[in-house]
């Protein structure tokens, strides 16, 4: 049984309907996809949560084959992230549920033969990975994040005799599935590096076994999951520190040149580039671990989520899972949690620090640029002024140039008797209107050039509106 039995499909309608979303059938179905298993006591099962990160799949899915060629038994499909069915070797039947997560995989193993003799005082003595063949567990692809051997009896286990499976008789222990069946565990890693939980039941149906076995191994791997990002947490804090007395000096700085009133362009300029590497290695250390603690609040939500399910009640004289949870587990969450919103407001404080840093580095710009542009005006007025005297000068020389013209022209008319009238006089009524001429031919040569506004006072205007501009810049900001 590869995958969970299909629902039997409905007749097709008589009367035509509007067409399908393409991945309708695939989301109707997703609910079904991971059913939980049927079992009923006794149960012994093993649970192996191994870390698998970008490896795809197909490296899962191919060492099941590997398996199933060896038992006999129809191998996944190649897209599946889903399998269940059961095995038959020379030790004996198992029965193998495989799950593909998005960063890991689980391989849960079953064994339902009856327990041992001993199984009162030693239940984990033989396990459901007994039965599986030596060597194929060691090539499984991934890092081993969980372990969990779980055993499932009948009614009749004490709690003394429960306390008795657990190194030193410490275990939290409930009544679960309101009164149904009780669970013991101590969340400790054994010998061979397994958690042990034991489960008795009492009226449980099988499908309440089977999910509360599901259950159980679930908080065991995600509480894994989720602690994954407390070292990283640890080793932040200290960087964390840093970089936040890192901007606090920068602020601190700040602060002392505005109340002495006074500002330097190149020492805020030598703030924002050390906030601005400030920013770039929080922005790298963020980007670094952000997954990560997203993860772990992610899988904290649901190992919070399954002990509710478990419906605990308590048995006098122990502390129950959601206690025990509450006493280490959730702490150990508290710090990846403040972690998180400590690097989250370091980043917002670097935000609004160097927003600052650059209004302030801006307004300096702004200032030398005004300056700049009013040296310029004056520069540009005083160059005016100097052209338009070279101008009347040019006025005196070309009417003078012209007037040479002028006279020589009379006074050849004078020899020749053509002027009834002395040159000198030619010369002096002419001088004037020659003059007169060479302004104006002047004058309008320059509006031709440069238009017809007077160019000293466009630079004033200039000048005044750039003031007015940023008198203007000063009042929004």
């Amino acid at each position: 049984m590869t995958d969970a039995p299909s629902p039997t499909p409905a007749p097709t309608p008589a009367r035509p309907l509007p067409e399908d979303y393409p991945l309708r059938h695939l989301l109707a179905g997703e609910v079904h996809a991971r059913p939980f298993q049927q079992l009923a006591a006794p149960v012994r099962a093993s649970h192996l949560a191994l870390i698998s990160g970008e490896r795809p799949a197909a490296e899962d899915r191919a060492r099941l084959a590997d398996l199933c060629r060896l038992c006999a038994v129809e191998p996944p499909e190649p897209d599946a992230l889903f399998f269940v069915d059961d095995f038959a070797t020379e030790s004996g039947g198992f029965r193998l549920r495989w799950e593909r997560h998005t960063e890991f995989s689980t391989y849960t193993f079953y064994r339902f033969d009856p327990l041992p003799d001993n199984g009162e005082r030693a239940p984990f003595a033989e396990t459901a990975l007994d039965l599986v063949p030596p060597g194929w567990l060691a090539g499984l692809p991934g890092e081993m994040i969980s372990a969990v051997h779980l055993v499932l009896e009948g009614p009749g286990r004490t709690n003394q005799s429960a306390l008795r499976v657990f190194p030193g008789g410490r275990a939290a222990g409930s009544l679960v599935g309101g009164g149904g069946g009780s669970v013991w565990t101590d969340f400790q890693l054994g010998p061979d590096g397994f958690t042990r939980i034991l489960m008795s039941s009492k009226t449980m149906t099988p499908g309440q076994a089977g999910r509360l076995m599901q259950r159980m191994m679930e908080i065991e791997t995600y509480r894994m999951l989720s602690l994954i990002a407390l070292p990283l947490a640890k080793d932040l804090l200290p960087r964390i520190a840093c970089l936040e007395a890192g901007v606090a000096e920068v602020i601190t700085r700040l602060a002392d040149s505005d109340r002495r009133g006074s500002r330097d362009t190149e020492a805020d300029r030598a703030l924002l580039a050390r906030l601005t590497g400030l920013a770039a290695e929080a922005e790298e250390m963020a980007s670094q671990v952000g997954f990560r603690f997203a993860a772990s609040e992610a899988y904290h939500r649901i190992v919070t989520r399954r002990i509710e399910d478990l419906r605990e009640t308590r048995i006098p004289g122990l502390q129950t899972v959601a206690e025990f949870m509450n006493r280490r587990f959730a702490p150990a969450m508290h710090t990846c949690q403040s972690t998180a919103q400590r690097m989250e407001a370091l980043s917002e404080r670097l935000t609004r620090a160097g927003a600052m840093l650059r209004t302030r580095v801006d307004i300096a710009l702004e200032e030398g640029n005004r300056d700049l542009l009013e040296t310029m005006s004056r520069r540009v007025a005083v160059q005016i002024r100097l052209q338009q005297t070279v101008e009347g000068l040019s006025v005196v020389a070309i009417s003078y140039y012209l007037m040479g013209l002028v006279a020589y022209a009379l006074k050849g008319a004078e020899a020749a008797g053509l002027l009834p009238f002395k040159a000198e006089i030619g010369v002096f009524v002419g001088l004037p209107v020659v003059a007169g001429l060479v302004f104006v031919g002047v004058r309008r040569l320059r509006h031709a050039v440069t238009g017809k506004e007077d160019p000293i006072h466009a630079a004033d205007s200039g000048l005044a509106e750039s003031r007015a501009a940023e008198r203007r810049g000063g009042k929004k900001g």
